[in-house]
Formats: structure tokens, sequence, C-alpha cells
């Protein structure tokens, strides 16, 4: 959650961390904050988005070479003034800025109070920096050495900054569990929590890893362990273009990334799949061949969005390669005592490659032995490091909180996973494995016919864009597409929507079923179609109003439902990269009517990396 940018160079600071939390804020806008080395070490902040922020420093003296900023989603406290980064410790001599919890604050905080310590407000956050200050009062030390021995006392997750006004060239950074990446300019430096804010000045960077401390002093870049070990910086290069992370003449960056994903699809098979030379390749797989071909069992460990991409991957796998899939919960994973061995594989699925939920379950599958696969979309995240394995979505940055074109490109890269171990385990006919191998790369030009609905879902939306419920309903592959047309509904628009296999409405949510309820029915031409129009039937006899996606061409499901959304017709196995564009269509445009914030939905971030 939360984002922070620091700067330290020759430029102006302000203006950078003004610009880089604003692309930050998709981690969280419950509040804001500066904290700026001008004079004296000075703390400007606001509840509020950055614009809140930016409002109230108009009339302020922000000038200064060195500074650090945070826009927060609440942890500890309600968001307001007080509760806003950065924070001071108690002598006002050094702030913080933190992403990330401190489990064990309270304890630290009554410790610190018996010590004379005072706090204004209710975060973890205020007790890690007065910590640092009792350490270095008491120990008679340097800044980065109380740094360091504090982060043997905190226990949780943390990416912090901290500037102190006894050293005008100086910033401090740490992490554990919580991302922190350093770019590299000429004599300047700046720190983020992800590689945004920094691509418009320098492509030169460094993920720091758990548990290193990083002191930024008189232009010179140092990185040690908690051990007070010093480490090579490994310098890297960012492929990522400005124009990726803006918007691009869209109104909002989730209509932009929905029409993003003809391209983001294809970028996502792009050199791992040419069916005129039948040729299939996936460098993580081929590494671990034996380990994939071999295994008893897969299962995968996601959550949110990736969770339901998770589920497509467990019809493709068992059905094309006969492997036993289950699919977890990563946050329930780590906490059940799973049982795993050597012969396993662990699959975990993450956008960011930073969800802490997903990073502990892989930490523990790693400490049984089990094979580890990571599939994400951020380069150098925590997951790509972590991994045994892996794959990249090349989606490209996904700003908005709500994922779309982050599902269809994991649904992509799962799909070549499942024919690739069909293939080398020979439960997949090489008849039909170029017939899917044709069809998966016919699907970015359907994605784009499918684009062309959207008029139509614009008029669907404004007849429901005052439902109060949703029910979503599919079978086969199309249950987990259900499952996240729900999710998205319910993520920008706030309505209550719940998805299930579509025989199951018998078994309870057939009594929420009246007039007035909308009943989004994937329908399309598949192993299923007779039940769901048995489905469909059931719906109607309680007077429900049905949205139906079909197969273009259908004549049977038309004369029953209230609309209709035809898609191209496709492979059974690869429908959830056409069924889906058009419920992403149908949440964005009901949340717009709704004057919804579709970007920045409440409560929510886009990478969570705290429990």
């Amino acid at each position: 959650m939360c984002g922070i940018v620091a700067y330290v160079g020759h430029r102006e600071a302000c203006p950078i961390v003004l610009k880089g939390l604003k692309r930050l804020e998709y981690r969280g806008y419950d509040s804001a904050g500066i904290a700026l080395m001008n004079g004296g070490l000075n703390i400007f902040k606001r509840k509020g988005k950055v614009s809140d922020l930016e409002e109230f420093i108009a009339d302020k003296d922000v000038h200064g070479h060195i500074g650090m900023g945070h826009t927060r989603w609440a942890t500890h406290g309600e968001p307001n003034d007080v509760n806003a980064h950065p924070h001071y410790s108690s002598s006002k001599n050094i702030a913080i800025i933190h992403n990330g919890i401190i489990e064990n604050y309270a304890s630290l905080k009554q410790l610190l109070i018996e010590k004379g310590h005072t706090f204004q407000s209710e975060t973890d956050s205020e007790v890690f920096i007065n910590l640092i200050e009792d350490i270095k009062q008491n120990s008679n030390c340097t800044l980065a050495e109380a740094v360091r021995l504090a982060l043997h006392e905190v226990v949780g997750a943390y990416a912090i900054v901290v500037l102190s006004k006894d050293d005008h060239n100086q910033l401090i950074a740490a992490r554990k569990g919580s991302p922190l990446v350093v770019g590299i300019g000429e004599g300047e430096y700046f720190l983020a929590s992800d590689a945004t804010p920094i691509i418009e000045y320098t492509n030169d960077v460094v993920y720091i890893n758990d548990y290193e401390l990083v002191v930024i002093k008189n232009g010179e870049l140092e990185i040690r362990t908690k051990e007070d070990v010093v480490q090579t910086p490994y310098v890297q290069r960012l492929e990522m273009a400005l124009e990726s992370i803006e918007k691009g003449g869209y109104p909002h960056f989730m209509l932009k990334e929905i029409f993003e994903q003809p391209r983001s699809i294809l970028d996502s098979m792009r050199g791992r799949m040419i069916a005129e030379s039948d040729h299939m390749m996936m460098g993580g797989i081929r590494e671990f061949e034996n380990k994939f071909v071999n295994a008893e069992r897969i299962i995968i460990v996601a959550c949110g969005t990736s969770w339901h991409a998770g589920l497509v991957a467990e019809y493709l796998i068992e059905d094309l390669a006969r492997i036993p899939v289950e699919v977890e919960y990563a946050s329930e994973f780590r906490y059940r005592n799973p049982i795993l061995s050597e012969r396993d594989i662990v699959v975990a699925i993450s956008q960011s490659g930073e969800t802490a939920d997903t990073l502990a379950a892989l930490e523990l599958a790693k400490s049984k032995g089990a094979t580890i696969f990571g599939i994400c979309n951020v380069v150098g995240s925590s997951i790509a490091r972590a991994t045994d394995a892996g794959a990249y979505t090349h989606a490209g940055p996904e700003i908005g909180v709500a994922s779309t074109k982050a599902f269809t490109a994991q649904v992509t890269v799962l799909s070549l996973i499942a024919m690739i171990l069909g293939s080398k385990r020979g439960t997949l006919e090489t008849t039909k494995l170029r017939q899917l191998m044709v069809e998966l790369e016919s699907i970015p030009a359907k994605v784009e016919k499918a684009l062309e609905l959207n008029d139509q879902i614009v008029q669907i939306s404004e007849q429901y864009k005052d439902a109060t419920n949703f029910l979503y309903l599919g079978r086969g592959y199309n249950f987990p597409v259900a499952l996240e047309g729900a999710l998205k509904l319910k993520e920008i628009s706030y309505i209550h929507a719940e998805g299930y296999p579509a025989a199951e409405m018998k078994h309870g949510p057939i009594a929420l079923i009246d007039q007035h309820m909308p009943v989004v029915v994937i329908a399309t031409k598949d192993s299923s179609y007779e039940k769901i129009v048995s489905n469909i039937q059931e719906v109607k006899a309680r007077k429900g109003r049905i949205i139906a996606v079909v197969t273009e061409g259908d004549t049977t499901i038309p004369a029953m439902a209230d609309h209709v959304i035809e898609i191209p017709e496709t492979s059974e196995h690869l429908v959830p990269l056409l069924s889906v564009i058009p419920l992403q269509l149908l949440s964005y445009h009901i949340a717009v009517m709704r004057g919804c914030n579709v970007d920045q939905p409440r409560n929510l971030a886009k990478s969570v990396t705290v429990e």
C-alpha cells in the first residue's frame, strides 16, 4: 500500500516529489505529505489527495534540494492531518515516511513513553521514528547506525526513508517486505515504491532487497545489510516508456488499460509462440521442465483478480496437461499448515509482484522444498526475485486500481504454460495443440472486435446504474470470469455483486431473484451450453433481468435475454480472454455514471503490501 518518494540532488525537490506522489497515488490516497530540508526540517501534510496537499503548500516556502513525500493508505489510525506522513520524532530533529506495518508497535510505544517520548498520532510509523531517535540518543551513534539497529527491534513490514535536520545532504532508507527502488541520475538520486516516479529522470535503478539499508550522502550511494555488510549495488536498466504511465487522452487509466489489451495480450505471448512454425517456448518452464512434467500437483497461490486467473489455469492445466491443480488464497494458504513436498510446484501470481500474502505463501512453500514459479508483471519485483523461475506477463504498467489487462495477460501466460505442459507430457494431441496455437494468435484481433461493443455496453449500463445488487453466473471456463466480473463491479461502483457457478444458483442465490435483480450470464457456445440455457430459463421464470454474453451468431439465448452482448467465437479453453472484456466495460461505465472515482476506488490500493 502507500507510496513513498524521495529526492536528493541539484534540482528543486518539491516538484519532483509531488509529481512522483501523483504517479503513486494508486497505492493510497487517504492523505499526503512532504518533508523538505530548507533552513530546517519542515513537514507539510493534509488529509485527502495529493491535489489537496498541493493547494495547502501553494503559499509556503518549499524550496530545497532534498525532500521526501508519502501518499497514504491508512492502517493504524484514521485518515486525517495528524496521522498523515511524514512523522517527526519527539524532538522534531528527524522525520520518517513509512510503507508497511510494524506489528510490535504497541509494546515499543509503551517502552518509549516510559522513556519520555511523546506521540502526536495513532500510527505505528511514529513509533518507528521515535525508536530510531531513542537508539541514536542512547547509543551516541550516527543516524544511519541508529536506523540499522532499529531494524533489529521492529517486527513487520517496512519501506522507510529518514531525514535529519542535522544533515542537509543525507537520505537514509531501508526495506523489508515493502518495495523500494533507487534511481541513479547525474549527481542526483531518487527513491520510490516503484519505478513510475523515476523514469522521467533516469533509466538506471537499483532494486533494494529485504533487510538492506541505503545511505545516500554527499552524492554517494552505499548499501549495507542489517548485519552491516557492505553490498555492491546491482544497477538495472528500466525498459519502461514515460507515455505508458500517462492517460494518453483517455478519461481514466482503467479505460485506457481495457483498450490496451489487444497489445498486452500480444506482448505476453510475443517470442513464446509462433503457430506457423509450431514454436512454443518459455524460459522459466524450460529451465525446470523435468520438475513440471513430473509434478505430482501444481498449487497456485494468489489474491483477488490474480486468484481468478489461477482458477482459469486450473481448468486449463488439468484439461490439457492432466496435472492436478489446487488454487489457494495466499492469505489462507500460509496459515493452514499445508502439506507440501519436493514433487509439488507452487505457482504464485501477482500483478505487482509485491503482494504481501503471496510472498509469505512463497516463503512457506520454499521452506517445505517445493519448486516456486512466479508470474508477475513488474520486473525486479520481490516475487520475481524470490522464485526459482518464472514468467513476466509484459502487460506494461497498470495504474488503475481495478486490474483489467493484468488479468488477460496472466490468463495468456497461463494458457501458454498449459499448452507447453500438455505437449511435453503427451496429453495434448499435436493437431489440437496447433489449433489452440492458431486460435491464441487470433485472440488480440478478437479482443479488438469485442472492444467495439463499448457503445452498446454504455446503453446497457445506463439502465442498470442504479441497481443495488448484481448476480453473475458462468459455467466451466466462464465461472472464474463470473467471479471476476462481479469483483470489478463491486470494486469500482460499490454495488453489491456476487459471482456463482450457474448450477449453484438453485442452491441459494435463486431466492434473491426478482424483477429488480440484474443477472449477468456468460453463456458462450461450449460443452455446458445446454445447461446454462436451462439456468437462464430458471432466472426468467422468476422475472430476473438477463444480460447475456453470448457467442456471435447465437439465436437461442437472444430470444430469452433482456440484453445480449455478442463476442467472437473462440476455443472453449480461451474464451475467458474474450468474455471478460464486456464485463470490464460494464463495470467501468456503471461506475462512471454513478460518479465514482474509477481509478482510485474508496478503501482500495493497487499493491497490497501489508497483511
